[in-house]
């Protein structure tokens, strides 16, 4: 493609804020919470902060360099470093398709969050019986197919549009939107959970460790959310780094992309876990915790109805931005390749993967190994697919991108960084990940 015409983020601010708004979304603000929780608190999230050091922040600025200097969508990109029709730029068609598998079932996800919004906005949600609150969820996903189908809907259009409007009237335009109210409602709820009983309780929890109850299961679970969270190993961030000058700096965007995503996980986990210890409740509830337990929390605190709000709004902009990024990577690739209008290829490839996300409604469908739909996908993207395109783009960048390379890197930092970079995603990440694949595949295949 004409790198002349090509599209660009408006500046560097607003690339950091559409990869942040990539890499900050239901991860952050729900999953991170639960997993920790169930993990037992602040070794995980020591050794998680030590896993997003050595295996997602390298991953996250070789996809950021791949992108920023080939100004090539996922596919292409890899040509700029090996050769036309590269085989490497299998990654990029690997990675397109995973990125389509997560959105599937991501949307009826971000569906739940909208519905739960709708009913919180509406005074439907507070007023619910504890009995009705607690069974809420597994009603609405076993017995209320249409109201799924509806806010999946709701979900994949807003998607579907902002993308279709394009990089400068589409993404850029709506990030700089979602993401500084994100921040605000973040640091109002953070503002609030401090006069709560259980603030101190909910700090001292995340952040002073008890290795008693770290189990090796936690360790690869915190490789796995590490490199789950960033949004790598799925060409999302060759996509967007292929909107950057390629006078930025991969290295210093890629480490305030992956500070304001642990920032933002670590600040989700404080506010829950001060509510959640101000009842006396455990903090191990798992899945159910945004969605079971908070709610019923919700309803016992002062400004029940402002801070339900507040913290269901916030979810529900994290996880629209993160839904724009992994349609973005297929829609830039169609768009290029395929000669396709943005648009045509926004909705055309949103539509199909709607459909495919409307099979995930009815989790009576079994698939593999007795999974149905939801739990086939979740599993083959975040703990078999991403993981196996981090490891071919973690090889790609240390063996064949860092040795024509390297001198620049040196320049911009110090050999040590620039070495040290080049190693760990030739050794160190790809063996990383790869432990966490083993136990994917062996899960998926219910072994």
């Amino acid at each position: 493609m004409n790198q002349v015409s090509r599209a660009h983020w408006g500046g560097r601010f607003a690339f950091i804020l559409a990869a942040a708004g990539s890499a900050i979304g239901l991860g952050n603000i729900w999953k991170f919470p639960y997993m920790t929780g169930h993990n037992g608190g602040g070794a995980f999230v020591l050794v998680y902060l030590f896993c997003i050091a050595v295996v997602g922040l390298p991953i996250l600025i070789a996809e950021i360099y791949i992108g920023k200097e080939a100004q090539e969508n996922a596919v292409r990109a890899f040509d700029h470093f090996d050769k036309k029709n590269s085989p490497w730029g299998k990654i990029g068609i690997w990675g397109i398709v995973s990125s389509l598998m997560l959105l599937a079932f991501y949307s009826v996800v971000g569906g739940w969050v909208m519905n739960y919004e709708f009913q919180a906005i509406s005074n439907q949600l507070l007023t619910k019986s504890d009995d009705i609150l607690t069974n809420y969820l597994g009603e609405l996903i076993t017995h209320q197919p249409l109201t799924q189908l509806i806010w999946h809907t709701v979900f994949m259009g807003c998607t579907v549009g902002i993308v279709a409007k394009g990089v400068s009237k589409g993404i850029e335009r709506w990030t700089k939107i979602l993401m500084p109210v994100l921040f605000i409602l973040l640091g109002f709820l953070l503002v609030y959970s401090f006069f709560l009983d259980g603030f101190g309780q909910s700090l001292q929890f995340l952040f002073f460790p008890d290795f008693s109850k770290l189990t090796w299961s936690a360790i690869l679970e915190a490789v796995g959310h590490s490199f789950f969270t960033l949004s790598i190993g799925m060409g999302v961030m060759i996509a967007y780094g292929s909107y950057l000058q390629p006078s930025e700096s991969a290295i210093s965007t890629g480490i305030i992309i992956t500070l304001l995503d642990t920032l933002i996980a670590l600040v989700a986990g404080i506010i829950i876990f001060a509510v959640v210890f101000s009842f006396d409740q455990s903090p191990s509830a798992g899945p159910g915790l945004m969605f079971v337990t908070l709610p019923l929390l919700f309803k016992q605190i002062p400004g029940a109805w402002i801070i339900t709000n507040a913290f269901f709004i916030l979810v529900t902009f994290a996880a629209i931005s993160s839904s724009i990024s992994l349609l973005e990577v297929a829609v830039s690739y169609a768009s290029e390749e395929k000669n396709w209008s943005r648009p045509k290829a926004a909705w055309g490839i949103g539509i199909a993967t709607w459909a495919v996300g409307i099979l995930c409604a009815f989790p009576e469908l079994t698939i593999i190994a007795g999974k149905n739909m939801f739990d086939t996908l979740d599993i083959a993207t975040s703990k078999v697919m991403f993981p196996l395109g981090g490891i071919l783009m973690s090889l790609f960048f240390g063996w064949i991108v860092m040795p024509k390379s390297i001198d620049r890197f040196a320049k911009a930092t110090n050999p040590l960084t620039a070495y040290g970079l080049m190693w760990v995603t030739r050794i160190v990440a790809p063996l990383s990940v790869g432990i966490m694949l083993f136990k994917g595949v062996k899960e998926m295949l219910g072994m």
